[in-house]
C-alpha cells in the first residue's frame, strides 16, 4: 500500500529546526502558513512522530526544505497504484484524489518557486506573492478620439487607465470563480505567470478548486513540442506530462476532462512565435470547446491580444495599490535580504517611508508593477536610498523591457526582430521621444 504518513529523521529534525529558527516563526505561525487549524501536526513533525504525507511535504515546502532529505526512510517513489486506469475507479471523486496525489510533487516543483531578476536562487512563491486584483474594463479597449487624447493634462491620464487606476476591481481568484474561461491580460512584469502559478499551488493544496486536478502548461514549450510532433494537440501533450507522474493510461485524463474536473492553466500566449501562434490559439479554442465543463485560464500580454479566443472573457491585471506595494515590500525584504528579522523589517519600513516622499513620486508610479517594484526594492536594499540619477534607473528599466526580461524567461522572439540590437531600440525610441514628447505630444497616430 502507499505510505500515507511520514516522520522526520533525527538529522531531518535538526535541519527543520534550523530552517524554522531562520524564519523567526512560532509553531502557530507555521500552522497558519500550512493552513492547519491546530499546531498539533507541527509538534508531531518536530518530535519525529508520524504526520500525514501531504501535510509532511507541505511543512517541508513552507520551510524551503526537500522533504525526502527530512523524512526517515523516504519511499523512492509512490508507485503502488501507478498503473491503475480510470476504469478501476467507480467514483470520479476517488479518481480525482488519486491523480491529485500522484501529481502533488510535480505541481509543487513546477509552480512552487520563482526565479526573480538578478536573484541567484529560486524564491518560494509563498514568500513573495501578493494577491492580485483584476480589472474587467480593459483600458486599451476604450474608444477615444485622437484629438481628445492630445488635449489631456497629466492629471486626466487616470480617467482612462493611463495613470493610477480608480475603476472597480475584483480579486484574481474571484475572477476565476466567476468566469470558467478567462484570458488574463497584463503588461510585461504585471505578474501574469506568477498569478497562474499561485492558482496551481492553491489548487494543489486544496485551498482552491479542491475537487479539480491542476494542469499548468507553458505555451511556448507546447509550441516547441509541436515542431517535433508536427501537430497542435493539447490532449497528447498533457498525456505525456502525466507519464512523468506515473499515469500512463490516457483514459484517466480523458475521463477527468469529460467530467469537468480539471483546472487548465495555459501561460504565455504572447510568448509563442508568430508562425505558431495561430495554430496554438486554434488548439486552445478547440480543446476548451470540446471539454467545456472545465476551468480554463490563459495569460497574454495586453499588447499581444490580437487573437480572439471564442467564449473567453478578457480581463486585465490591475496595477498594485498602495496596500499591495506595502505588503510586497515587507515580503521582499524578509525573503531576499540576508540580515536578521529585525533589520529586514526596519529596512522595509524605511523603504515604504521614503517611497512616499514627494521627491520619489516617479519611483512610486513605477512601483505599481511587480517587476519594477522588485527592481526598486533591489536598488534601495543595496544603497539604502533611491538613486539620485533617475535617468540611470530609467535606463535600467528600458534595458529590462527591451531585452533582459526575455533573456531571463528564455523567450525566443520572431525572426523579424533578429539583429535589432538593444542600442538600436534605444536610439529609435529616443528619436521618437525627441520628436514628440518635447513638444508635449504624449500620443501620436500610427503611420
Amino acid at each position: 500500500m502507499v505510505k500515507r504518513s511520514l516522520e522526520a529523521s533525527v538529522t531531518g529534525i535538526e535541519q527543520a529546526k534550523k530552517a524554522f529558527a531562520h524564519k523567526g516563526w512560532t509553531q502557530d505561525n507555521l500552522a497558519f502558513e500550512v493552513n492547519l487549524k491546530t499546531r498539533q501536526p507541527i509538534w508531531r513533525f518536530f518530535t519525529g512522530r508520524s504526520v500525514d504525507r501531504h501535510m509532511f511535504i507541505e511543512i517541508c515546502s513552507v520551510l524551503s526544505l526537500n522533504w525526502r532529505e527530512i523524512a526517515a526512510n523516504p519511499p523512492e517513489e509512490f508507485s503502488e497504484s501507478k498503473e491503475l486506469g480510470a476504469a478501476e475507479f467507480l467514483d470520479i471523486d476517488a479518481l480525482v484524489q488519486f491523480v491529485r496525489s500522484q501529481r502533488f510533487d510535480k505541481i509543487q516543483d513546477q509552480c512552487g518557486t520563482l526565479q526573480l531578476l538578478d536573484v541567484s536562487r529560486p524564491v518560494r512563491i509563498d514568500d513573495i506573492y501578493i494577491d492580485v486584483n483584476i480589472l474587467e474594463e480593459i483600458a486599451s479597449l476604450q474608444w477615444l478620439e485622437f484629438a481628445d487624447l492630445q488635449n489631456f493634462t497629466s492629471q486626466e491620464f487616470d480617467r482612462f487607465g493611463l495613470g493610477e487606476v480608480s475603476q472597480t476591481q475584483m480579486a484574481g481568484i474571484a475572477a476565476v470563480q466567476t468566469y470558467s474561461k478567462l484570458r488574463v491580460l497584463g503588461k510585461p512584469g504585471a505578474g501574469k505567470t506568477t498569478f497562474l502559478q499561485h492558482l496551481a499551488i492553491q489548487c494543489n493544496r486544496g485551498r482552491f478548486a479542491a475537487n479539480r486536478v491542476p494542469i499548468f502548461v507553458t505555451l511556448r514549450d507546447f509550441a516547441d513540442e509541436t515542431r517535433v510532433a508536427g501537430e497542435f494537440n493539447l490532449l497528447n501533450y498533457i498525456c505525456k506530462e502525466f507519464l512523468t507522474c506515473g499515469i500512463s493510461d490516457p483514459s484517466v485524463l480523458e475521463t477527468l476532462l469529460l467530467e469537468g474536473r480539471v483546472l487548465v492553466l495555459l501561460d504565455g500566449l504572447d510568448e509563442v512565435l508568430h508562425q505558431q501562434s495561430i495554430g496554438v490559439a486554434n488548439e486552445i479554442r478547440r480543446f476548451s470547446e470540446k471539454y467545456q465543463k472545465n476551468i480554463f485560464v490563459v495569460t497574454c500580454r495586453t499588447a499581444a491580444k490580437a487573437f480572439n479566443l471564442r467564449r473567453f472573457t478578457d480581463v486585465e491585471i490591475a496595477p498594485f495599490s498602495q496596500d499591495q506595494i506595502v505588503a510586497f515590500a515587507q515580503k521582499w525584504f524578509t525573503a531576499l535580504t540576508k540580515t536578521n528579522i529585525q533589520n529586514k523589517q526596519e529596512q522595509a519600513i524605511e523603504f515604504i517611508k521614503k517611497l512616499d516622499l514627494p521627491e520619489n513620486l516617479q519611483f512610486r508610479r513605477l512601483a505599481t508593477s511587480p517587476l519594477f517594484l522588485h527592481l526598486v526594492c533591489c536598488v534601495f536594499h543595496h544603497q539604502n536610498k533611491f538613486p539620485n540619477q533617475k535617468i540611470a534607473f530609467y535606463k535600467q528599466c528600458l534595458d529590462l523591457l527591451l531585452g533582459k526580461w526575455d533573456e531571463t524567461k528564455a523567450i525566443e522572439r520572431d525572426e523579424v526582430y533578429e539583429g535589432f540590437l538593444l542600442s538600436q531600440n534605444l536610439k529609435l525610441l529616443s528619436q521618437v521621444a525627441s520628436a514628440t514628447f518635447d513638444q508635449g505630444n504624449y500620443f501620436f497616430e500610427q503611420r
